[in-house]
């Protein structure tokens, strides 16, 4: 049995969980951590909008931050997912402030050199009803990979529907033939390489910091 790897998915719909509206992100979401559960990773969801991740480049901005518990979720996770819906032909605000957050951990290195986020896979979920999800995705893999994260092969599941059509991936009465066949290729291709990380992450540099 492969060892056991943990996930962490946040959820960068503008949509609140108390809203009650359901969230086309969080349904692929929820596909791609059911895909990931046949690899022996397990995780949760986070709907990051329902926590107050304050602005700012530092891992803890003061009072009230929820970031500090969330940065935790992430450094102990061995792969990071950031959902997304499209918007203004963009990753969500909220996406953006979360991988802001980020940013602290060019400045948080080992004695190698190496940022908590080395030897961490990150993937890209996004959804929306225009087109622009290889550019969404291109903007969140620029950052992640600034960050310390390796992407996978593929790194990315998403759909786009119809421009300004009203039918939500939510609205959707089966998964598309398509995203059967890609979100478990992802998920594998994502646990792979993992546990290849878990078990060999990067050197680093001796006096790299």
């Amino acid at each position: 049995m492969p060892s056991a790897l943990k996930v962490a998915a946040f959820n960068c719909s503008l949509k609140s969980a108390s809203s009650r509206e359901k969230s086309s992100t969080d349904v692929l979401l929820k596909q791609v951590l059911d895909a990931f559960g046949k690899h022996g990773v397990t995780g949760k969801i986070v709907r990051a909008v329902d926590h107050n991740i304050k602005p700012g480049v530092r891992s803890d901005e003061g009072t009230g931050d929820a970031w500090p518990a969330l940065r935790k979720l992430v450094v102990e996770s061995d792969i990071l997912v950031i959902g997304t819906p499209i918007w203004l032909g963009q990753p969500s605000s909220v996406a953006k402030r979360v991988l802001e957050r980020m940013d602290a951990f060019i400045g948080e290195t080992d004695a190698r050199g190496r940022m908590p986020s080395y030897g961490k896979v990150a993937i890209a979920v996004v959804v929306g009803n225009e087109d622009g999800a290889h550019h969404t995705a291109a903007e969140l893999f620029q950052a992640l990979t600034e960050v310390g994260f390796t992407i996978p092969a593929g790194g990315v599941t998403y759909w786009v529907g119809e421009a300004m059509s009203e039918k939500d991936y939510k609205d959707l009465n089966a998964t598309p033939k398509a995203l059967k066949k890609w979100t478990p290729m992802l998920a594998s291709n994502t646990a792979h390489l993992a546990r290849l990380l878990k078990r060999h992450n990067y050197p680093g540099i001796k006096g790299g910091r």
